[in-house]
C-alpha cells in the first residue's frame, strides 16, 4: 500500500462516445485497483472522481467518501455521458471546483500534494495548453494517461514536468490494468524519509519523490525548512486578553493584574469586590478599588476623619444655590421658597410677582354641522385674537385647542407650541369636523387628557390657573352634567359660551360659580361681542363676604386679566367684521329655509 503520506487525488475520466461500454468497464477497474492500494481516510489520502465528455459531471468529491468500499460502489454506478471530448473544460472544473477547500481539498499551507489523473482515449475538442498551465501553477500535479487513439502532443501539453514521469500512453484498454501496477509505483515511490538523511528536527513527511519537514504542535518551521522554533501565540495580538497574555507551547493563557480575577470567558478580567466581604464598616456606601476599598457618603453628607462615618452638610451654605428669596436645607438636598403671595417659577429658583396673567387655557370649540363653515371661521378668528394678547411661552401662558362633534379631537395640546405665532398658524389650519354635538364627551376628554401633565398642564402646586372655555351652538346629544361637575371639582375654572340654539340650562351646568360671571349667550354669531361682557366682573371678591370661594391673589389677578383681554378681543373683532357677519347670517338663514323646504318635500 501507498504509505508515503496523505494525498488529494482526483480522477478525471473521459466518457465520450468513442469509449465503448466494455472499454469504460476497464477504466472503472483501473480506478478501483489504484484506490485499493491507497491508504484512504480523512487524515490520509482523499479521492475524488469526475467524468467528462461535452460537459463535466462530479461523481464524488474529496470530502464525500473515506472508505474504499464506498468509493468502489460510487465508481461502479457511473453512467457514461457518451458525447464529445472537452478535456480543457474538465481540467478547468478540477482546478476551480474539485480541488477547492469547499469540496474537501486540504489548504495549500498544509502541503498535501494535489494530484489529477487524466485518462482519455482521443484528441481534445477544446484548448488544453493554457488551462493546464494554470492548473499546474495552482499547485496541481497532472498525470496524463492516453489510451489507443490519444494525441501525444495533447498529453504532453497537459502533464506536469518531468514529462517522462507524468505522460503515459497505453496501447489498448486491455493493457490499462497492467499499467495500473506500474503507475502505482510511480505515484507512491519510495519513502524518502527512510531512504536518505532528511535532517528534520521534529518530523519528516514523505511525498511522491520527495519529503518535507513538519514541526510539533506549538512550534513553527524555520526558514531552513528543517529546524523548529516555539510559537509565541501572544505576539500576533489576536489573543483577546484584557490584561496579560502568557504564551505556552504554541498556545496561550490570559492572566489578570492584582486586584482582579479571570472571568468565565478566560479573557476578560473582573475587579474583586472587596465591599462584598461585609467588613468595610462604611456608614453610607462602600466603593471597591483594585487591592482595596474606600467609604463614600451620600450627596449632602461629608466623610468624617475616621474615613467611615458621615455627617449632614448644610448645602445652602456650601453651594451657590441661586435662590431669589430663601434657601431651605434638607437631608442631602435643598430647595428654594418664595414670600407669601408669590410663586416659585419653573426654574425652581426665582419668584414671580402677581399680575403676569399666566394661565393654562384649553379652548373647546363646537365643530358640529349646525355651526356652518363660515361661522366656524369666525370662531377661529376669535381664538386667534385671544392668543394675540396672551404672553405665550413655556413659563408663561400655555394654550391648547380641542374640537368636537360626534367625536373629540385634540387639535394641539398645552405643550405643543411655545409662541403666539405658532398657535395662530395651527388654529387657522384646523379643519371643520361637522356631524353631531357630543359636548359631554368633549368635557370628559378635556378633564382626562387636555389638563394632564402629560399634555403640558403645570402641576397644581404651581398655582397656575386652569381655564376651560367651551363654545357651543346647540343642545348636546349626550349628558354633560357628570363631566361638567368633575371639571370644576378638579380645579378647572369653566366658562361657557352659547350661540344660536345652545341650551341655557346646559351652559349653566358647565359654568363655574358664580354662574352669571362664567357664562354668556347670544342669538347668533354676529353679536359675539356681548357673549363675555360679564367676564369683566371681579371673580375674586374680598375675603369675608362669603359670596364665592376665596382664591389666592395671584390666581385672581391672572383670571381678571384673561377676562379683560377676552372682552377687548371680542369688541375689536366684531367692529371690523360686523357687516360681513350680518351678510353671512342672512345667507345662513336662507340655507336653513331651503333645507326645511327640501325636508318637507321628502
Amino acid at each position: 500500500k501507498c504509505r508515503t503520506g496523505p494525498l488529494d487525488i482526483v480522477f478525471v475520466i473521459d466518457s465520450s462516445r468513442s469509449v465503448r461500454p466494455f472499454e469504460f468497464e476497464t477504466m472503472r477497474r483501473f480506478m478501483i485497483d489504484i484506490i485499493g492500494n491507497l491508504d484512504v481516510g480523512p487524515n490520509a489520502t482523499r479521492v475524488g472522481v469526475i467524468q467528462y465528455s461535452s460537459q463535466v459531471q462530479n461523481i464524488f468529491s474529496l470530502k464525500t467518501f473515506f472508505t474504499r468500499a464506498d468509493m468502489e460502489r460510487a465508481i461502479n454506478s457511473i453512467i457514461p455521458l457518451a458525447q464529445g471530448t472537452m478535456t480543457g473544460l474538465a481540467i478547468q472544473y478540477a482546478m476551480n471546483v474539485a480541488f477547492s477547500t469547499q469540496e474537501g481539498a486540504r489548504p495549500l499551507h498544509k502541503r498535501i500534494p494535489r494530484i489529477a489523473i487524466i485518462v482519455t482515449d482521443g484528441r481534445p475538442q477544446d484548448r488544453v495548453t493554457e488551462v493546464a498551465t494554470q492548473a499546474r501553477n495552482a499547485g496541481i500535479e497532472i498525470y496524463a494517461v492516453g489510451i489507443q487513439r490519444a494525441d501525444m502532443n495533447s498529453l504532453r501539453a497537459m502533464a506536469s514536468p518531468p514529462l517522462e514521469e507524468h505522460v503515459f500512453l497505453v496501447e489498448s484498454f486491455e493493457l490499462i490494468q497492467q499499467f495500473g501496477k506500474q503507475f502505482q509505483d510511480k505515484l507512491c515511490g519510495v519513502d524518502m524519509c527512510v531512504e536518505q538523511e532528511h535532517g528534520c528536527q521534529h518530523s519528516c513527511i514523505s511525498i511522491p519523490g520527495s519529503f518535507y519537514c513538519k514541526c510539533n504542535p506549538g512550534y513553527r518551521l524555520n526558514m531552513d525548512g528543517k529546524t523548529c522554533s516555539p510559537i509565541d501565540a501572544c505576539a500576533d495580538g489576536r489573543h483577546g486578553c484584557q490584561h496579560h497574555c502568557v504564551s505556552v507551547r504554541g498556545s496561550y493563557s490570559c492572566r489578570c493584574r492584582p486586584g482582579y480575577y479571570l472571568s468565565q470567558n478566560k479573557r476578560s478580567c473582573i475587579m474583586i469586590d472587596y465591599c462584598s466581604f461585609g467588613n468595610h464598616s462604611c456608614q453610607h456606601e462602600c466603593v471597591s478599588i483594585p487591592n482595596g476599598h474606600y467609604c463614600r457618603c451620600r450627596s449632602g453628607f461629608t466623610l468624617q476623619p475616621d474615613s467611615k462615618s458621615c455627617r449632614a452638610t448644610d448645602l445652602c451654605n456650601g453651594v451657590d444655590h441661586g435662590c431669589e428669596f430663601k434657601c431651605v436645607s434638607t437631608e442631602g438636598s435643598y430647595h428654594c421658597v418664595c414670600p407669601e403671595g408669590q410663586q416659585l417659577q419653573a426654574d425652581g429658583k426665582t419668584c414671580s410677582k402677581c399680575g403676569s396673567g399666566h394661565v393654562d387655557l384649553v379652548m373647546v370649540i363646537d365643530g358640529s354641522k349646525s355651526v356652518r363653515p363660515q361661522n366656524f371661521e369666525l370662531v377661529k378668528q376669535f381664538v386667534n385674537r385671544i392668543v394675540d394678547l396672551l404672553e405665550v411661552s413655556p413659563h408663561g401662558t400655555r394654550v391648547g385647542l380641542v374640537q368636537y362633534s360626534s367625536r373629540v379631537r385634540t387639535e394641539f395640546p398645552l405643550n405643543k407650541y411655545h409662541s403666539a405665532d405658532e398657535i395662530k398658524k395651527a388654529v387657522m389650519d384646523v379643519e371643520y369636523m361637522e356631524k353631531g354635538t357630543m359636548t359631554g364627551l368633549a368635557l370628559k376628554h378635556m378633564v382626562e387628557h387636555s389638563f394632564s401633565e402629560l399634555e403640558g398642564a403645570r402641576p397644581l402646586s404651581h398655582n397656575i390657573p386652569r381655564i376651560g372655555l367651551v363654545f357651543t351652538d346647540g343642545r348636546s346629544q349626550d349628558d354633560i352634567s357628570e363631566w361638567a361637575r368633575r371639571a370644576k371639582e378638579s380645579g378647572i375654572v369653566m366658562f361657557a359660551v352659547g350661540v344660536g340654539k345652545a341650551v341655557e340650562e346646559e351652559l349653566r351646568a358647565i359654568a363655574s360659580e358664580p354662574v352669571e360671571q362664567h357664562f354668556s349667550y347670544s342669538a347668533d354669531f354676529t353679536t359675539m361681542t356681548h357673549l363675555v361682557e360679564n367676564f369683566s366682573l371681579n371673580i375674586c371678591p374680598e375675603e369675608g363676604k362669603g359670596e364665592t370661594e376665596i382664591r389666592s391673589p395671584c390666581e385672581c389677578e391672572a383670571l381678571v386679566q384673561f377676562q379683560t383681554n377676552t372682552v377687548a378681543i371680542l369688541q375689536s373683532l366684531t367692529e371690523k367684521n360686523i357687516l360681513w357677519a350680518r351678510s353671512l347670517a342672512q345667507m345662513t338663514a336662507r340655507l336653513e329655509d331651503l333645507e326645511k323646504q327640501i325636508a318637507n318635500k321628502k
